[in-house]
């Protein structure tokens, strides 16, 4: 698990850093502040919005009204039933990348309909920056629900739904703004903050050690040179999700690692592993600029790092080690472009993740649910494991069974069942993730459903 070895580092760290953070503390405004001025009728400069008109629904023989604009420098959509029940639902989208053009969403999974269906209206914001910028999408995500309640109607319950990079956004806001949300529904959601960028960390300094092919910081040709012969040296070129084992000892050690860091033996681990190899390597190199939002790899460490399996080569004493080479941004407590979360949800939490996920790894889930245990919060968090290995991989039918029963949680007090994700025992068992995955999806092939046993 990600966990225990970058809260430590945080702990042994903090005290040769308050001054530092102390001092950024009483010098320094919000870089969120930048650009909030004037009307936030135009983009930031440098960016351009695609907002392209979005056809209403018919919902009970009634179109659906829909408003599209900016604000505060976001692209914005609010959808709202004719028969609208007076909640309101904010869809916190993923990753854009570094592009220059801010694009908005609808949710996805079939929810756009359901939530309207149900009465629901729904609104998304662009956000005003891309890149992974957290605290934008947190600023962005509340004042587009604050510009509801001004134009429309102050909603009676506002929840918050999202994906990806879009859950670290809900997870975030949930403490950035105690009692404003209701509820949330985070999927495949960066839960465990900048843990996500050890575990990216990890998998090439271990690639590396165990090939002998030093590469860090990885150079321009990094992805041309020295990946085809990490690849050779560990017999990773020729490994398929469905194919023979071409690992050598060293490269089945990779693998073994990668599974523990991601969330320990859990069903589908082998094959999620062949399926995500190749593009682990791609996700460390960047051409961005210098901030975190742009490069977030400065935030990343495995300094107290401990690596199992450690045979049959000694990775633990030859792996290089890296400390985070922007140290004050991973300390502080503040809602910075990739901010810490504690943990202090402040409503009811039901996430979903996929099993086989190494983009935003199942780990992101058990770091989030040792969190939120520490602060004796557990009783606001419910999370369920789907049996598939890509990036939010999830049908209508398990988006919307765990939306309709986080609003059932919100509405009666009843917690709903979930999955435990910290007891190994429990999710290296043959059957774990059943439970709340989509049968149909696999009867049908779906996706990479066959990737696992039937339930």
């Amino acid at each position: 698990m990600l966990s225990s070895s970058a809260r430590t580092l945080r702990r042994l760290l903090a005290a040769a850093a308050t001054l530092t953070v102390v001092v950024g503390l009483a010098g320094a405004a919000p870089a969120a502040a930048t650009g909030r001025d004037g009307d936030g009728t135009q983009p930031l400069p440098g960016y351009t919005i695609e907002n392209p008109p979005l056809a209403p629904l018919l919902v009970g023989g009634k179109p659906t009204t829909v408003r599209q604009g900016v604000h505060r420098h976001a692209g914005y959509i609010i959808e709202i039933p004719a028969r609208w029940n007076g909640d309101l639902v904010m869809w916190a989208h993923g990753y854009r990348g570094q592009e220059k053009v801010l694009t908005t969403e609808t949710p996805g999974f079939g929810l756009r309909e359901r939530l309207l269906q149900q009465g629901y209206a729904w609104a998304a914001s662009s956000y005003d920056r891309n890149g992974f910028d957290i605290r934008s999408g947190v600023l962005a995500t509340k004042d587009l629900a604050d510009h509801f309640a001004r134009t429309v109607k102050r909603p009676h319950r506002t929840y918050l739904a999202g994906v990806s990079m879009g859950g670290y956004i809900i997870a975030r806001s949930l403490e950035q703004y105690p009692g404003y949300y209701d509820g949330a529904l985070p999927m495949c959601g960066v839960l465990g903050d900048q843990t996500l960028l050890d575990f990216f960390l990890d998998y090439n300094l271990v690639a590396q050690a165990l090939a002998g092919v030093p590469a860090y910081p990885t150079p321009a040709d990094y992805l041309t040179n020295a990946v085809p012969r990490i690849q050779t040296a560990l017999g990773l070129a020729g490994l398929t999700p469905t194919g023979p084992d071409t690992l050598n000892d060293r490269g089945k050690q990779l693998r073994a690692i990668t599974i523990n860091r991601s969330g320990g033996p859990r069903p589908g681990a082998t094959a999620a592993f062949a399926v995500w190899k190749d593009f682990l390597f791609s996700i460390s190199v960047s051409s961005a600029g210098d901030s975190p939002a742009e490069r977030p790899g400065q935030l990343s460490t495995n300094l107290l790092t401990r690596y199992a399996p450690n045979a049959p080569v000694d990775v633990n004493a030859i792996v290089q080690r890296v400390a985070p080479e922007n140290l004050r941004q991973r300390l502080l407590p503040t809602l910075t472009e990739v901010p810490r979360v504690a943990g202090r949800p402040s409503a009811p939490v039901l996430s979903l993740h996929d099993l086989g996920d190494l983009f935003v790894p199942f780990s992101m889930e058990q770091t989030y649910a040792q969190d939120v245990a520490r602060h004796g919060r557990s009783r606001l968090l419910v999370q369920r494991a789907i049996r598939a290995a890509q990036h939010c991989e999830f049908t209508p039918a398990e988006a919307g069974a765990a939306w309709d029963d986080l609003v059932s949680w919100v509405r009666t007090g009843e917690r709903p069942a979930g999955d435990t994700v910290t007891d190994p025992a429990a999710v290296a068992a043959a059957g774990y993730g059943c439970r709340f995955s989509d049968r149909a999806a696999y009867a049908a092939g779906v996706g990479t459903r066959r990737l696992y046993a039937a339930c």
